[in-house]
């Protein structure tokens, strides 16, 4: 499945991978791509959006519903 989330506070690189890497402990064969100027997080995955935005929140930013 393909979702986009929309993400915010995301400010520098170590967000993008913080972000990258919090999808990826859900799902390794995730493919994540980050456009921090629209605050927006494509992935696909094969896992459900809530556990997907549940682990990016728990890394401290914001997903909107």
């Amino acid at each position: 499945m393909q979702y986009t989330l929309q993400v915010q506070g995301m400010t520098c690189g170590h967000c993008e991978r913080a972000v990258t890497q919090a999808v990826q402990q859900i799902d390794p064969a995730a493919t994540v791509r980050i456009d921090r100027a629209q605050n927006r997080v494509d992935i696909d995955s094969t896992q459900p959006r809530e556990a997907l935005a549940a682990a990016i929140a728990e890394e401290g930013y914001q997903v909107a519903a």
